[in-house]
């Protein structure tokens, strides 16, 4: 959705020294979450605020590690933090908990029991790792796999070569939801899953409901389709962040690390944006 005039002052970061950076309100949203000082050991003297906005710097700029900015700590610094954080999945329990309060804020219970499922082909570069072509999208590279709930937010995300379809792509993603949301049973999908082989595949997870939301016959050219709109709305969202322009990443589970925290980037600036009265 395009901003206009009214919007645009809405998203204004005039204020601060990048626009990458993060206000007191949206720090204060996941500073507990983060680990804290240590009772043994060298004590810590990097400031976690700046190492968070420096990953959200290459996030958003796209940038190399080696290119940060002198006024950010050290780039082995804020990797080694990155990959440490990616290795305890502290970025996974930074978006479920911020999930939840974003479907509070919205009137809806913490947990969905109905979710949308698509999957994004990304190019991969000359970084190496897992990957493959995909003839439909012909692109060489990984697809990204996510569910959300109705309303956009990221519930689940899996990163595979982009050779797997996505009917089996799928299986390990909602393997993985139904432990966490058992009450999630009902989920949104294109054409590409209709079929009785991703529900077999589910069957030991017990009862799915999978919704095929397929385009009215005879339309041509662009249509807005229920439900699955909101899962494309989503991968719109990431593309705002240029480091996932691509997959430039050699691990599968360091784009998976990038693409929460371009969600978490999202949830900040949305919770700490004051309600409308």
């Amino acid at each position: 959705m395009p901003w206009t005039k009214i919007t645009r002052a809405q998203y204004l970061r005039n204020g601060l020294r990048y626009a990458s950076d993060m206000t007191d309100a949206e720090w204060r949203l996941i500073a507990r979450k983060l680990p804290p000082r240590r009772r043994l050991g060298r004590p810590r003297k990097v400031d976690l605020r700046k190492v968070v906005e420096a990953v959200l710097f290459i996030l958003s700029t796209g940038c190399q590690w080696r290119a940060l900015p002198r006024e950010f700590p050290p780039y082995s610094t804020v990797q080694g933090y990155f990959y440490a954080w990616r290795d305890t999945r502290r970025w996974h329990r930074i978006v479920r908990s911020l999930v939840r309060q974003a479907r509070r804020k919205l009137g809806r219970k913490p947990t969905p029991t109905a979710a949308v499922i698509d999957s994004q082909s990304a190019p991969t570069t000359q970084a190496g790792g897992p990957r493959g072509f995909d003839p439909g999208k012909r692109v060489h590279g990984r697809k990204r796999h996510i569910v959300t709930d109705t309303n956009g937010l990221l519930l689940a995300v899996h990163v595979h070569p982009a050779n797997v379809q996505d009917v089996h792509g799928a299986v390990p993603l909602l393997e993985r939801l139904r432990d966490r949301l058992p009450k999630l049973r009902h989920v949104f999908a294109d054409r590409v899953y209709r079929g009785k082989q991703l529900v077999d595949a589910l069957s030991h997870c017990g009862p799915w409901t999978i919704e095929i939301v397929q385009r009215p016959p005879g339309v041509k050219g662009f249509q807005l389709l229920p439900r699955r709109w909101v899962v494309e709305r989503t991968f719109a969202w990431f593309g705002r962040c240029r480091r996932l322009a691509k997959d430039f990443e050699a691990s599968a589970s360091t784009e998976v690390a990038w693409l929460l925290v371009a969600h978490i980037r999202l949830l900040t600036r949305r919770l700490a944006m004051p309600s409308k009265s």
